[in-house]
């Protein structure tokens, strides 16, 4: 019989405690690499568990790599893969506010999302064979069939009630109570952002962002004629709270805004505690800055533990959280939403302005995927297979790339983040990779002035061969930089 032994939070789900102690055992070695795990029917009998708990377990030790199922025979430790390369190490950069540039790599790097010739690494869209196409689009025809004239009218700000209230009461699992009227519906969560910026900031000001951080904000932030002070961000824990304290206290009066992914940040993956998120809250208020939070990513944990939002610790309408189902559900439907605080009603104005209302079949089709689709069961599955396939892209970088390279572990979302020794050069990694067939997003453009010129963004959210030989053809490139700088 097998020992059992580890401390596990207590409000994790049943599974994920016995998936932790076999992982435990692995770990130690007391299972090793071909070893015989317990069967499905012996395990549950000797920690009385359901034998479905058991079976969810073993899947998700699958999920993790730790474990494979063997035909006829059962379930064995998975032969041990290269290690993982560590995580990137984020230099801490000078804080002070920058006008922004962007460089013309950008641009091309947008475009290259048109080029079907492209193997697309590049850019951070969901996996389509993933989504559920057929009963999203059969929703919508219905609900174009139920309501008719709604469908074909305006549904101005703050947009359509029912799927205001399906987002209200899914916010409950991120530790938020809000009411349908405190939310307003948006097309994407990039128009979320950008109103929040408008609303907060005039040309001049500064606004306070992570670094490496989401290049489309380095765009916003452009275009509006704003400044971005950079603040350094950690892979596993987000935004650095004392730089942030520091930054604010240096240029005072002159941060209006700060954008933060708190969850699964685009492109480190990083997850910021709890206990972190009502610091920064805490910390914004003091100076009184807004935070602009995007959780675009909150919904693609690993886990079936959704974490929350720092708009949870939020006691004075300072939050304005930003979020939609771009990354979960259809990205071309454009529906995302805002909940402004006590920006309320210049959001709801700035909408009406910009745009006048969202698009109303697609909210109709949205709010009964929601109501009715099977929402909770659709991020269960795919939640699974993108933990699967960024532990899988991160195994073939850590034997494909060359020695000391470095990559992120993130807990969601489907982006890794891949530092190279300093002799390559991502930008000319980028145009190489190009003439190969294969488009990746070099980390030049994810900061003001350049840095993290040795790193690049790859999307996880797919993987199969054609994605395997590509990673060993970057690596291959990467290599090759690495021996001629040497030389």
């Amino acid at each position: 019989m097998l020992e059992m032994n580890g401390q596990f939070d207590e409000r994790l789900p049943l599974y994920e405690k016995v998936a932790g102690k076999i992982s435990f055992l692995i770990e130690k070695g007391t299972l090793r690499p071909g070893d015989k795990v317990p069967s499905i029917r012996n395990l549950s009998k000797q920690m009385q568990v359901s034998i479905n708990t058991v079976k969810e377990a073993y899947s998700l030790l699958e999920d993790r790599r730790l474990l494979e199922a063997r035909p006829q025979s059962g379930y064995y430790v998975r032969a041990r893969l290269p290690e993982l390369p560590a995580e990137p190490v984020v230099d801490r950069p000078d804080i002070n506010p920058a006008e922004v540039s962007l460089s013309k790599v950008y641009q091309e790097v947008m475009m290259d999302f048109h080029d079907q010739n492209l193997l697309q690494l590049g850019i951070a869209v969901p996996n389509i064979d993933l989504l559920p196409v057929e009963k999203l689009h059969r929703m919508l025809a219905r609900e174009i069939r139920r309501f008719p004239t709604q469908a074909v009218s305006y549904d101005l700000p703050p947009g359509n009630l029912r799927l205001r209230k399906q987002v209200a009461q899914r916010l409950l699992l991120s530790g938020c109570t809000l009411s349908p009227d405190q939310i307003v519906i948006t097309s994407g969560c990039v128009e979320a952002v950008v109103l929040s910026l408008r609303t907060l900031c005039k040309p001049g000001d500064a606004v306070a962002i992570e670094t490496p951080v989401y290049f489309n904000f380095l765009q916003m932030i452009e275009d509006l004629g704003l400044k971005a002070l950079e603040i350094p961000a950690s892979p596993r824990g987000g935004i650095s709270l004392e730089a942030l304290e520091y930054a604010l206290e240096r240029n005072a009066g002159e941060v209006k805004a700060c954008i933060v992914l708190s969850n699964f940040n685009n492109p480190l993956g990083s997850k910021m505690s709890d206990e972190d998120k009502q610091r920064l809250v805490q910390l914004l208020d003091g100076h009184q800055v807004p935070l602009i939070e995007d959780d675009i990513y909150g919904d693609l944990s690993y886990s079936d533990d959704r974490p929350s939002v720092a708009k949870a610790y939020d006691k004075t309408g300072n939050v304005l959280l930003c979020s939609s189902f771009s990354k979960t559900v259809a990205p071309g439907y454009r529906v995302g939403w805002i909940a402004a605080g006590r920006y309320q009603k210049q959001i709801e104005r700035g909408k009406m302005l910009g745009s006048v209302a969202c698009a109303s079949p697609p909210q109709l089709a949205i709010a009964e995927f929601l109501a009715n689709g099977g929402y909770d069961h659709h991020l269960r599955s795919i939640r699974r297979v993108y933990a699967r396939q960024a532990a899988q892209m991160g195994d073939a970088i850590g034997r494909a790339f060359p020695e000391g390279t470095r990559v992120s572990r993130p807990q969601g979302g489907f982006v890794l983040w891949v530092e190279m020794p300093e002799g390559v050069d991502s930008i000319l990694l980028y145009k190489k990779a190009k003439s190969h067939g294969v488009a990746i997003a070099p980390g030049s453009i994810f900061s003001v002035d350049g840095k993290y010129r040795n790193c690049i963004r790859l999307n996880a959210a797919s993987w199969a061969p054609a994605v395997e030989v590509a990673i060993d053809t970057l690596g291959k490139l990467a290599a090759e930089q690495l021996n001629s700088s040497s030389r």
